[in-house]
Order: structure tokens, then C-alpha cells, then sequence
């Protein structure tokens, strides 16, 4: 038996991304659905899993429906404890549920201004006070996290955990608008994005064109960069 996942386009919805890495990093089986959420379907495609209404929720083998990212993590963690969805280390696992919290309740002006686009990057976006705030907010959680975990590079917590899933979107939003961050940051953010497994989820993003595409600016764009696998 398997997990029902409903997502919605995987070149813009963050948060989708985020519930796939889930069952996909730690190898818990489900099938995908994929919901409208620009074809105008997104309410008749969720009918059956109210009152959830945003992707991803799950429905559980069981018949349990799950919304919002979060509880779909902990649910899986609960259910499937050698995992490793959470960190091993009783300081580490609590700093990794406290900076997916944040990230899940949080950064506003970075989801407003910089919404997740897997198709290019732009050149001469100016961020705003706001959304500077909300990357230097990443940056004092990678680096509170680090001094926590004691790991210089890599993962935050060591092992990949749901703490790396939650923010490969903000990665993507990083290069994908240019963001001014430290070298340690964008290391970071180029590792996040090299995984085969975010390199496969865009991959099938193209699978769909878009005209006019969403959330277009008016700005020049580069070609999105090719990141050597880890």
C-alpha cells in the first residue's frame, strides 16, 4: 500500500516540492496526483480530501488525509522512524523543528516578491528591504544550525533531514533572482539544488509550457545554471 500525494506544477509550487522531497529523500512510496492549480481545477481536484485545500496534502494508506507540509513531515517521521527524517541528535532534531516551523510561518515578502520559478534566472532584480531581511533570516538560522550541528558544509544537521527539504525552494528563489548572500549561503543553496532528486522534480517541470507564464517580471534572464551532482 502506498501514499497518495497531491502536488500542484512543479516549475512554481513550492510547497509541493517540498511534500515530494519528502517521500522521495527517504524512500517512502506514494503516487503522485497532480492538481490544477492554473487550469482552474484546483477546488474539483481536491473535492474528495476536504476540508484540506492546498497541495500537497496526502491521504494515507489508511485513509488519514494530512494538509499543510509540516504535519505531513511529522506524520512520516512518527510513521517511518529509521528514516532519518529528523536528525539522530536530540539538539539537532529540535533546532531542524524549529527552523521548519519558522520557514512555514514566516518570510512573506520573499514568497510575495520572489515567487518559486524553475525556468531561468533574472538579472537586475532588486530586492526589497523586506525580502534582504528575510535572507538575512536564513542566513542567521544556516549559521545557528550549523554551530548546533557542528558541520562546517554539506547538510545542516550532517545527514540530509527535513530541515534541507524545507528549504530547497528558498535556494531556488536564491539563484533564481540573484539574491545577495554569503559565499557559505550560496555554497549551501548550490547543494541544495545539485541533488539528483530536486534535478529530477525539475526536470519534469518542463514537461509543461506555460503561456503567458506566471508570475513573469520584466526582466532579462539567464539560463538556469547546471549544478554538478554531489
Amino acid at each position: 500500500m502506498t501514499y497518495d500525494l497531491f502536488i500542484g506544477d512543479r516549475m512554481f509550487s513550492s510547497w509541493s516540492m517540498r511534500g515530494w522531497l519528502m517521500f522521495e529523500k527517504f524512500g517512502i512510496p506514494c503516487e503522485t496526483h497532480m492538481v490544477g492549480l492554473y487550469a482552474g481545477t484546483m477546488a474539483s481536484d481536491m473535492a474528495n480530501l476536504a476540508p484540506a485545500r492546498l497541495v500537497p496534502a496526502v491521504r494515507t494508506p489508511d485513509g488519514i488525509v494530512i494538509g499543510e507540509s509540516l504535519a505531513i513531515g511529522e506524520t512520516l517521521a512518527e510513521r517511518y522512524p529509521g528514516a532519518g527524517l529528523w536528525p539522530a541528535r536530540a539538539a539537532d532534531r529540535a533546532t531542524a523543528r524549529w527552523l521548519c516551523a519558522e520557514m512555514a510561518s514566516g518570510f512573506a515578502a520573499l514568497r510575495a516578491d520572489c515567487p518559486l520559478q524553475l525556468m531561468h534566472c533574472y538579472r537586475g532584480f532588486a530586492p526589497s528591504d523586506a525580502v534582504l531581511s528575510d535572507v538575512q533570516r536564513f542566513e542567521t538560522l544556516w549559521s545557528h544550525a550549523r554551530r548546533v550541528s557542528g558541520c562546517d558544509s554539506g547538510w545542516l544537521f550532517g545527514e540530509y533531514s527535513l530541515a534541507d527539504v524545507f528549504f530547497v525552494p528558498v535556494a531556488a528563489r536564491i539563484v533564481g533572482y540573484g539574491l545577495p548572500v554569503s559565499d557559505s549561503a550560496l555554497a549551501y543553496c548550490h547543494a541544495l539544488l545539485a541533488d539528483p532528486s530536486v534535478q529530477t522534480w525539475r526536470a519534469s517541470a518542463h514537461e509543461i509550457t506555460y503561456d503567458p507564464m506566471p508570475y513573469a517580471k520584466d526582466l532579462p534572464t539567464t539560463p538556469w545554471p547546471e549544478f554538478p551532482a554531489l
